[in-house]
């Protein structure tokens, strides 16, 4: 039988600021020099939503590329937005962006970029810096590779042989690097690099899951490519998982707040009694920009864990 865990409940809906900025970098590179990074067993689970319908529209593979569309039995839509039941957005990026201390080194498994059926195979993905990426073509058609960073160097290189694979890392952390195709402009993917292995992404049902944090206050950002950035803050203690809900209202170009932000909940963590703070500071409308100035002063909730 799995061993259960405490589950502490924190409910984030609610929009609290606007901001613009310049560079999402998720913070400074971890320094090699630092020491090894403690385990942990501290969690934080949770789900995305977007209840404003499904804007994505079939993609026109055939004028531009017959090879491209021949692949497919039905029409592809573009996979910016995708929801599932209730609204479930997937492809949201949620990743630890402050509070983590220490040198986590890369695994040497590689990261698959996949080019089939002329799309990017993941849309949304995290690697941590200096892990080995390989960026596949197993279409029967010319790809390229063209990828943009701002913090790490370009990357553009053509592969027009279906089977040829390209090798390379990235050095410096980043969130996100864009990668298209210039022959067929419907490919986007989207890549962060982390110094660090605590990042999910959402699935179709928009549920994801971090594991093994060590017991500590975390900043966590969730991106989505068309919603923006959302920011918020927990506080965990050793065993404990927060159960987080992010939802975008409106496309992210209104805010609300509800009434969810200023209830109490409880938890039962496994050791003494002692108060889960959570806050939003802010919802950023642009996916590539980072927030640097508030515009109203955020709103701190206070959860109380109970034995």
């Amino acid at each position: 039988m799995k061993r259960s865990r405490p589950v502490l409940t924190l409910s984030i809906v609610g929009v609290l600021a606007w901001t613009c900025g310049g560079d999402p970098g998720p913070g400074e590179d971890a320094p090699r020099a630092q020491a090894e990074a403690p385990g942990g067993s501290a969690a934080v689970r949770g789900v995305a939503t977007y209840r404003n319908g499904d804007p994505d529209r079939p993609i026109d593979m055939a004028g531009v590329d017959p090879l491209c569309a021949s692949l497919h039995d039905e029409p592809v839509e573009t996979e910016r937005l995708v929801t599932g039941g209730d609204g479930r957005l997937a492809n949201v990026f949620v990743y630890v962006a402050e509070g983590l201390d220490g040198r986590y080194d890369p695994p040497d498994t590689l990261h698959l970029l996949n080019q089939v059926g002329c799309r990017y195979a993941p849309r949304v993905s995290g690697m941590m810096v200096g892990q080995p990426l390989v960026v596949r073509n197993s279409d029967p058609t010319l790809h390229n590779v063209h990828a943009t960073p701002q913090r790490n160097p370009e990357l553009n290189r053509g592969q027009p042989m279906q089977g040829m694979e390209l090798r390379e890392s990235f050095e410096k952390a980043e969130v996100m690097i864009p990668f298209r195709c210039d022959v067929h402009p419907w490919m986007r993917s989207w890549l962060a690099v982390l110094p660090h292995p605590f990042f999910a992404v959402t699935d179709e049902e928009g549920t994801f899951s971090i594991e093994g944090l060590p017991a500590g206050d975390y900043v966590l950002e969730a991106w989505h490519e068309v919603l923006g950035r959302r920011r918020l803050e927990v506080t965990l203690g050793d065993g404990q998982t927060a159960e987080v809900r992010l939802d975008w209202a409106d496309g992210g170009s209104a805010a609300r707040r509800s009434p969810a932000t200023t209830r109490t909940a409880a938890c039962r963590p496994s050791g003494p009694s002692r108060p889960v703070a959570v806050r939003a500071p802010y919802l950023s409308s642009s996916p590539n920009r980072r927030s640097r100035n508030l515009r109203s002063a955020s709103t701190s909730t206070r959860f109380s864990a109970s034995r």
